[in-house]
């Protein structure tokens, strides 16, 4: 029966406590134990039990006890600070981002698309690492000031909940987000009215209502198409996250990207750059592209500059599978108008999304993304260079490691994931610069001031802490499944909270190798069961609901851990979320993680570990590969599974580095943690977390990361954009109009003649002139780039690690041939060597010099002469 009204009942707060209200509904409560101890104030057990959700427990408690704490002197108290501290943290006028951009008239306003948020476990619109990264990237962008808005989709049941059969089997469930009882607000318009936008599919407009979400002093803007006048399959469309065939998916991201661009201008929000977390939402540049051809009256070409120059792309997947791709026809039927609105041909709008003339597959989301932006990154150095191979086919000719990809290492919002105690503790002895401005270097190298006792005791309680909880985690699972009654009673027993304790939880795909330790069971089960020295490991993570070999590594892991010897030392922890991944990286000593390189782009698991104390023991991959090379790195720090080895066989990669995982674990990692002296102190273990610590912190953290971004990134696309948008987009104009004249001639362009370069062998430190003669075409030297590129020759007889010197222009000679000549060259390392000279389009406004299909090399046989000298 449906009613005839609807309306918003909302919590009765007596005025005292009125300010509840203003601190529910801003999520900087998510990173602020003090304002999270405020609710448990109130009452502790309706906090769990309404799944960390202020809104929900304020509408759902007893009123008797809000009056009772409108009475409360010690609450009033209490809940003045948390309000004063709110509204003081919104108001500061200081922060990063100001003493950056001090002086500066003209800053950026970044809007951040991402089809995933990870704010907090009871706001339901995350599956993972991507969204867990991008909530972590709001968060960050709040503390240091980057004037920045994040899009989105409100999902009516975002991801699955978990829970496992008898037989150990994943299930999925799903429950409705309940908006009226979340920390979101409807997000109003200039007439004070909940904003909706329209956006076109084939023969109708889906109506989207937008959402907004109070992010500390950051807005989230959430689409939802939950709206009465829309069909019943449109309403759907924000059903799930990840939910659905493709059909289902470009839809989504249709709503993401064109209707994320619809709801800012809705709203009134006009921002000068746009980052794309991940390609789901690249829509928004052909968007972008569009509105700036109506504004301008450009064409496409021309806009398509303009556009560009506010755009970033940040990739986060190595592996082809992961990214989304849509066959020709999906893309007719959702997209065909759209295209000849931009003024395209089918085959144009298709090349956008594909790889090259050669490629007549399908069009892919991360293609259409990578040629759209100016900025690209992956999310750690190893990600970058992973990503630089993928995607080399959209720069043909270009070198591997010159591919326009550059990376920007993820990190971790520090607030929302250590623990209370550690938080006290840094405070103490490292002062507030750990928080306000953790990437200082200073701040961390204090960590050495803290006690070894007080560090350790610190750390001894959040595994007490982890232990405790998760047998009641496992008790109510045991009887959530129906186990018997012994089982169930077993539950209180399970875990030791003196034990060496090891961490495992993530996405359960293949790829990650949840089971790389189990591959030995005799050799587990006697490292798990030693008397005097055992390990005890937890496991949690959810695989993909059409994943079945994921689903197979968890039904595994839980059929070991109901075997008798193994069933106090081996649990398996479900429906993995923030909530449980904050007790796991708070509490365990060791965070295990052995992902088959190079497949994970960074990780950011590990990180949120190590900022609590703990050390990780990884393979050389993502985030880890980094640091853990790095020569400046302290010893101690954790511990390398392997030497970063790639293996074609990877049954014998697996078993190669689980005997490096089991020989870490004997022979150094469980001694470590057992050595103890007089005093019961494992004094290396401690040093250990010390070093990891001191070394880490300052970089593996969001506000490193976002003040990267925006020096690397934002300040320079804003710049860009504003400079060629200036005088009704004059400088774009001119731009399009160079490069379809470079496009034009380039085909003419190459290197006649090269002289003056070396022939034979010659000393180290020989330094060289070369000259080249070009032809040109219709272009001028003013046009081009002409670079000496050298360096050593492998065994291919291909020039590896090559080195750029740009040639300066020396006139022409009689024929009308241009000449371009070096400076000094020093060869510093005997060996093979090898030069050659390339030329590439030059003009002081484009963001990289590599323009798809123009680059020119010299020709086998055009070099002739030679010249050295001291």
């Amino acid at each position: 029966m449906k009613p005839i009204r609807v309306f918003t009942v909302v919590p009765s707060l007596p005025v005292p406590i009125e300010g509840l209200r203003l601190i529910a509904y801003n999520l900087r409560w998510a990173w602020s134990h003090e304002a999270i101890e405020l609710f448990r104030r109130l009452d502790s057990d309706l906090w769990e039990a309404c799944g960390h959700n202020p809104v929900a427990m304020l509408g759902s408690i007893d009123q008797s006890k809000l009056d009772a704490a409108a009475v409360d002197d010690a609450f009033l108290a209490h809940l003045d600070r948390v309000q004063r501290n709110l509204e003081g943290y919104i108001d500061s006028e200081s922060s990063w981002f100001r003493k950056t951009c001090n002086g500066r008239k003209d800053c950026p306003l970044v809007a951040y698309f991402s089809a995933e948020f990870g704010l907090t476990e009871c706001l339901s619109i995350f599956a993972g690492g991507l969204g867990i990264l991008a909530g972590d990237h709001l968060k960050s962008a709040s503390d240091i000031g980057v004037p920045l808005v994040g899009v989105g989709l409100l999902y009516q049941q975002g991801y699955f909940q978990q829970c496992l059969t008898q037989a150990g089997w994943q299930q999925e469930s799903y429950a409705d987000n309940d908006f009226h009882n979340l920390p979101v607000s409807p997000a109003v318009g200039p007439d004070g009215k909940q904003v909706v936008v329209e956006v076109s599919y084939p023969g109708r407009a889906v109506r989207a209502q937008v959402w907004r979400v109070a992010v500390g002093r950051v807005s989230l803007y959430l689409l939802d198409t939950n709206v009465a006048s829309n069909r019943p399959e449109d309403r759907d469309i924000t059903d799930q996250l990840y939910g659905g065939d493709r059909d289902m998916r470009i839809r989504q991201e249709i709503l993401l990207g064109i209707g994320g661009y619809h709801a800012l201008a809705a709203l009134g929000i006009e921002p000068t750059v746009y980052h794309m977390n991940e390609g789901h939402s690249a829509f928004l540049g052909l968007e972008r592209v569009r509105r700036l051809m109506e504004k301008h009256k450009l064409s496409f070409a021309e806009a398509r500059e303009l556009a560009s120059a506010s755009l970033i792309f940040t990739t986060h997947t190595p592996v082809e599978a992961g990214h989304d791709y849509f066959p020709p026809d999906l893309m007719d039927y959702y997209l065909g108008d759209y295209s000849r609105r931009l003024g395209l041909s089918r085959d144009e709008f298709l090349a956008l999304g594909r790889r090259g003339p050669w490629d007549q597959g399908e069009f892919c989301m991360t293609v259409l993304a990578l040629r759209l932006a100016s900025f690209r990154n992956g999310v750690s150095k190893l990600h970058g260079a992973v990503s630089r191979r993928m995607w080399q086919s959209l720069w043909p000719g270009v070198p591997v490691d010159e591919v326009p990809i550059r990376h920007i290492t993820n990190g971790v919002h520090f607030r929302s994931w250590i623990s209370a105690e550690m938080n006290h503790l840094y405070d103490r002895y490292l002062g507030p610069n750990w928080r306000d401005e953790p990437s200082n270097g200073d701040a961390w190298g204090r960590i050495h001031q803290i006690s070894a006792e007080e560090l350790w005791r610190t750390h001894e309680r959040r595994r007490e802490r982890l232990v405790a909880w998760a047998r009641r985690r496992v008790r109510n699972q045991r009887v959530r499944r129906g186990a018997p009654q012994s089982e169930i009673e077993a539950a209180d027993e399970v875990l030791d909270p003196d034990a060496l304790t090891i961490g495992f939880a993530r996405r359960f795909a293949t790829y990650k190798r949840a089971t790389l330790l189990l591959r030995d069971l005799d050799r587990l089960k006697r490292l798990l069961t030693d008397p005097t020295r055992p390990v005890q490991l937890i496991f949690a993570g959810k695989a993909h609901p059409r994943d079945t070999q994921g689903k197979e590594l968890i039904q595994q892991i839980v059929s070991l851990s109901r075997q008798p010897e193994l069933g106090r030392r081996l649990v398996f922890l479900e429906d993995y979320d923030m909530a449980v991944a904050r007790y796991l990286v708070q509490g365990v000593d060791v965070w295990l993680n052995t992902p088959q390189r190079p497949l994970e782009a960074s990780g950011t698991s590990g990180m949120k570990a190590a900022a609590n104390g703990a050390l990780n023991l990884s393979t050389l991959d993502g985030w880890w590969d980094e640091v853990w090379r790095d020569p400046n790195r302290p010893t101690g720090i954790g511990w390398a599974i392997g030497s970063g080895e790639d293996y074609e066989d990877h049954n014998y990669q697996d078993q190669v580095e689980a005997e490096s995982l089991y020989e870490l674990l004997e022979a150094d990692i469980v001694p470590a943690f057992y050595d103890r002296g007089p005093d019961r102190m494992p004094r290396r273990w401690v040093n250990n977390m010390k070093a990891s610590i001191g070394t880490l912190c300052q970089f593996v953290n969001t506000h490193r990361m976002v003040s990267q971004y925006t020096t690397e990134y934002y300040l320079v696309a804003h710049a860009r954009a504003q400079k060629l948008g200036a005088d009704n987009a004059a400088g774009t104009r001119a731009l399009a109009a160079w490069t379809a004249r470079v496009q034009k001639e380039w085909p003419r362009v190459r290197v006649e003649e090269i002289g003056g370069g070396p022939t034979e062998a010659f000393p180290v430190g020989t330094k060289i002139r070369t000259r080249a003669r070009l032809e040109l075409g219709g272009l001028s030297a003013e046009d081009v780039t002409v670079e000496l590129y050298w360096g050593r020759v492998n065994a291919a007889g291909e020039i590896s690690e090559g080195s750029s010197t740009a040639m300066k222009p020396a006139g022409c000679d009689d024929h009308g041939k241009y000449l371009f000549e070096t400076d000094a060259v020093a060869w510093a390392r005997s060996g093979l060597h090898g030069y050659t000279v390339r030329v590439v389009p030059h003009h002081p406004d484009l963001a990289s010099p590599f323009l798809p299909g123009l680059i020119t090399w010299a020709e086998a046989g055009a070099a002739v002469g030679a010249q050295a000298g001291k």
